[in-house]
């Protein structure tokens, strides 16, 4: 019997939409540092799937389907999720990604729960947050 899940997946994984696969991948890549995993390609050749790895942690990608009613937050003009990530040194990681074509949203700051955290958005207008626990 299969190991659910495979190996190397998590419990949950999020899963985003983007008109452009492929410049999510580099952007995503040379923005915030993540490492691609595996790429499926439809009839076109266009990617119809992707995942890209952080630490422990993975994201699938894809395009935008009517037929499930799946859109990039850049078709509607509205965020539809977030995604909240755990790195080792927010400061550094939030000036990368600041020069790297991030759109800040808010720069990094102490937050009541313990965490240090800042948010931006990418090419398409998902939002970003990167944190570090720096209280308990």
């Amino acid at each position: 019997m299969p190991k659910n899940p495979p190996e190397g997946m998590p419990r949950i994984t999020p899963y985003l939409f983007y008109n452009d696969v492929a410049a999510a991948l580099d952007w995503l890549e040379k923005v915030f540092g993540f490492e691609r995993g595996g790429e499926l390609q439809g009839p076109d050749a266009t990617i119809m799937h992707a995942e890209m790895r952080f630490m422990d942690g993975v994201l699938m990608l894809g395009p935008p389907n009517e037929e499930t009613g799946t859109r990039s937050p850049a078709g509607p003009g509205a965020v539809n999720q977030s995604l909240y990530i755990y790195v080792d040194d927010v400061d550094a990681h939030y000036r990368h990604a600041s020069s790297a074509g991030a759109t800040k949203i808010t720069e990094p700051m102490d937050m009541f729960w313990g965490d240090r955290m800042y948010t931006v958005q990418d090419l398409e207008g998902h939002h970003w947050s990167f944190a570090m626990h720096v209280r308990d």
